[in-house]
């Protein structure tokens, strides 16, 4: 066994029950989600005095003022706000995505963000409400970054380890009992080698009882077959099949864990490219075009 039960003192799990219990009723009723994100910004990070001064019209220094507008989401931008697929995306879903991918960073801000017991249901809560689909008893530590939130989905009893990156411009799928270990990438988009500016969206996949190790990537519309390892540091670009290990850059399947050799697939017909089978297809209207690079793409010989 690799951990222990700890149990919060009666009175502190108490107090957190309630807060939560809060925070997701309100999420849940018709109460302006911004309106949600902002007010319990404000008392997370302790600033309810300075909030009302300025609210009733009290002369703030422009610091101030600038801190206390940022707890409310319609007053930030996120990376992923200037992505194009947010265009073609249904009235309302990106906006409710952003506040409470703002409330969920801005938490991660925190001192209360480093405490366990309270940190790991807090997001689950907010995992509840954001995620396509969000399993029970995950566990979610600090740092852990998405693109949109609402692409995502993760079964039961995941744990997500601190610093990963989830990408879900396309749609990421984990299955239950997975490990994603500190530092490690899991993308489901790619730009194209020649004009950085097209982008390919891709259905990821990582099966029930995978462990992607530290410091790893998941590329974009790869699968990783059940009860496999991706090492650490490694890429894995290509299918990873069920019960194999694979290490590297580029990974590649080196083992087949020991006691499943009879149902893993040989090594020697491991990791195919399968991610075309899994592009993702959006449509984007006509939108102002901002070209972050403005580089000449025409090849010498066009």
């Amino acid at each position: 066994m690799t951990k222990r039960h700890v149990s919060l003192p009666p009175l502190a799990e108490q107090g957190l029950r309630a807060f939560i219990d809060e925070v997701d009723e309100r999420l849940s009723s018709d109460e302006n989600t911004c309106d949600v994100v902002e007010d319990v910004l404000v008392d997370l990070h302790g600033d309810r005095q300075a909030y009302e001064r300025w609210q009733s019209g009290e002369s703030v220094s422009p610091a101030e003022r600038v801190r206390l507008q940022g707890y409310d989401p319609c007053n930030a931008t996120l990376e992923s706000e200037y992505y194009a697929e947010v265009a073609g995306m249904d009235e309302g879903e990106y906006e409710r995505s952003k506040h409470l991918q703002w409330l969920w960073r801005q938490f991660d801000a925190t001192p209360m963000a480093d405490n366990i017991a309270f940190a790991l249901r807090f997001r689950q809560m907010l995992a509840d409400h954001l995620f396509a689909e969000a399993g029970d008893d995950l566990r979610l530590f600090k740092g852990i970054t998405f693109t949109f939130g609402h692409n995502i989905e993760l079964g039961d009893n995941v744990v997500v380890h601190d610093d990963v990156h989830l990408d879900d411009r396309g749609t990421l799928t984990v299955g239950d009992r997975v490990s994603i270990s500190d530092n490690a990438h899991v993308y489901t988009h790619d730009h194209d080698v020649v004009d950085q500016t097209e982008v390919t969206d891709y259905h990821t996949i990582i099966e029930d009882d995978v462990r992607v190790t530290y410091d790893s990537m998941v590329q974009a519309g790869v699968r990783m077959g059940e009860n496999s390892i991706l090492a650490a540091k490694s890429i894995a670009g290509k299918d990873v099949p069920a019960h194999h290990i694979a290490a590297g850059q580029p990974a590649k399947s080196i083992a087949i864990k020991e006691g499943w050799e009879r149902v893993a697939d040989p090594i020697e017909d491991a990791n195919v490219d399968r991610s075309d089978e899994r592009v993702v297809e959006y449509d984007v209207p006509d939108v102002d075009v901002f070209d972050e690079f403005q580089r000449d793409l025409s090849p010498p010989d066009r």
